[in-house]
Order: C-alpha cells, then sequence, then structure tokens
C-alpha cells in the first residue's frame, strides 16, 4: 500500500511542487484506489500529473470533512472530469464517501463561508454519493470511520466556526478519518482531526479490534492549541507509541516540536510517498 503527499503546507526539499494550506492524499492498494481530500484548489491536479499519477481512474473520493482547505478543490475536480468527457477520453467517476454534515453551510473566523462551496445535490451529479455516521469498508484493509466518539476528556469540546442555523459553535461532527489495516497493524490517515486525534485513534483501534498503530498520516489540528490538550496528546502518543507518525497541514512548529521528544515523527510534505507491507 502506498500513500502519496499531493497537497500540503510544505514540499519536501528539491522537489518542485506546489503548496497551500490544505491536504490532499492519494492512496493505493492491490484492491483500490482513493483521493483523501482535494486540498483548497487545483494544485493537486497539478501536482499528481507532475508524479506521474493517474487520477481517471479513481475508486473512491474520500473527503474527511467540510472546511474550504479539503473541499475547495472539488470544482476544479469536477472541471477536470467535465473535460475529458468533452474530449471523449475514458475516466471512472468516483463514489464521494463523506459523513452526512458535510454539505452543512459553516462560517467562522470572520469569513462567512469556510465550508464546501458544491451542494450534495449538484455533487450528486457528478459522483455516486455514500454519506455515513457509521464505519464503511472500502475494501478488505480500508475502512471509513464516520463519525468519531469524543471521549478523552482533554479533546472533548474541539470546535470551529458555526453551521448555519445553528447557535453553539461547531463541534464538526463531519471529522472522520481513514484506517487500514495491514498485517503489521493500522495506519491511521486523517485529514484535520478536529475529532481530536487521540479519539480517532483509540475509535480505529476499536473498529479494527487491533492495538498496534503503524503509522498516522495527515493533520492534527494543534495549532497553537490549548495546554490541557497538548498535554494530554502528548501523554496519550508517548504510552501509545506508534512506529512512526507523519503529523502534517494544521500541525504547527511548535506542537511538532513537542510531538517529536515523545514518538518518532517524520518530515512530510508534497511529494512524499510512503509504502506499507500489506
Amino acid at each position: 500500500m502506498k500513500i502519496t503527499v499531493l497537497v500540503d503546507n510544505n514540499t519536501l526539499i528539491d522537489r518542485y511542487f506546489l503548496a497551500e494550506p490544505g491536504l490532499s492524499l492519494l492512496i493505493e492498494d492491490e484492491e483500490t484506489t482513493v483521493l483523501f481530500d482535494t486540498g483548497y484548489s487545483d494544485i493537486f491536479l497539478k501536482n499528481a500529473f507532475k508524479m506521474g499519477k493517474d487520477l481517471t481512474t479513481l475508486d473512491y473520493l474520500v473527503l474527511s470533512h467540510n472546511h474550504l482547505d479539503h473541499t475547495w478543490g472539488l470544482e476544479p475536480l469536477i472541471r477536470y472530469f467535465t473535460e475529458l468527457q468533452i474530449e471523449q477520453r475514458p475516466f471512472k467517476r468516483p463514489t464521494l464517501v463523506a459523513h452526512p454534515e458535510v454539505f452543512v453551510s459553516v462560517s467562522g473566523e470572520g469569513y462567512e463561508e469556510v465550508g464546501c462551496l458544491i451542494s450534495e445535490k449538484k455533487l450528486a451529479r457528478h459522483f455516486p454519493l455514500q454519506l455515513s455516521a457509521q464505519p464503511k469498508a472500502l475494501s478488505s484493509k480500508l475502512t471509513f470511520l464516520g463519525e468519531i466518539p469524543r471521549r478523552n476528556d482533554f479533546e472533548k469540546n474541539l470546535t470551529f466556526g458555526r453551521k448555519e442555523g445553528a447557535e453553539e459553535d461547531d463541534q464538526v461532527i463531519d471529522d472522520s478519518a481513514l484506517v487500514y489495516h495491514s498485517r503489521d497493524g493500522l495506519i491511521i490517515i486523517t485529514g484535520c482531526s478536529h475529532a481530536g486525534i487521540c479519539n480517532i485513534i483509540e475509535y480505529a483501534k476499536k473498529v479494527c479490534s487491533d492495538h498496534r498503530i503503524v503509522d498516522i498520516i495527515g493533520g492534527f489540528h494543534l495549532l497553537n492549541p490549548p495546554a490541557h490538550q497538548l498535554k494530554g496528546t502528548l501523554a496519550y502518543l508517548k504510552a501509545l507509541q506508534p512506529g512512526a507518525v507523519h503529523a502534517c497541514h494544521c500541525t504547527d512548529l511548535s506542537a511538532k516540536i513537542a510531538l517529536a521528544h515523545v514518538i518518532p515523527l517524520q518530515e512530510v510534505g508534497v511529494g512524499l510517498s510512503i509504502e506499507f507491507d500489506v
């Protein structure tokens, strides 16, 4: 199984790709090919082309949650597929998998819209939709986790923005993740971890009935986090001792430095490919 970083806040040194504050990962194994998030713009398409990655044969398009840095690339993807259709070139329409609330409008931080720009009705014209709050198998080894239970005290009240019509701040219940169950343990793939990275890990372990963690890759949403959240996360991960951790996107420098003191933190950037024995 291989994971390739198409979009991240950074690129690897001496790799001439485009970066932006967003995330998009390509997951390939012997059974299925998955695009996990689309970033903020069309650079996931440009980077994929430069890497020689074919996005015309995707089986699934998975959205981790609805925020702009993960879903606003949907419009250029639709445009790309439409142009292929105009030119009568073959392509496969991937099934879009996400939480049922992924299309609810969200405002925050002084902005009128930070959620997905395209409605469920319009997306249904372009992709088969499979919306689920429950875990959903995408292959014999890859699972979409659905809605993540919030169990840890230090990760219970993480909020961002406000959903349309709501009176309280949004807890981003549509935030989800993927877990790949390899022969050596679990590979957890996150978008922003609004549900809490430790909550995500615990739920992945429960869903897969396996406590071995091979790797964790994605955003940890540790951007100047409250002291109690960072302290709890560090203690949890130190006790867990995963084989490797590729924290990126919404994980700030101070958090990365702190993480590197307790776990084997690895560098991440656009152009990175990680291969796992399955």
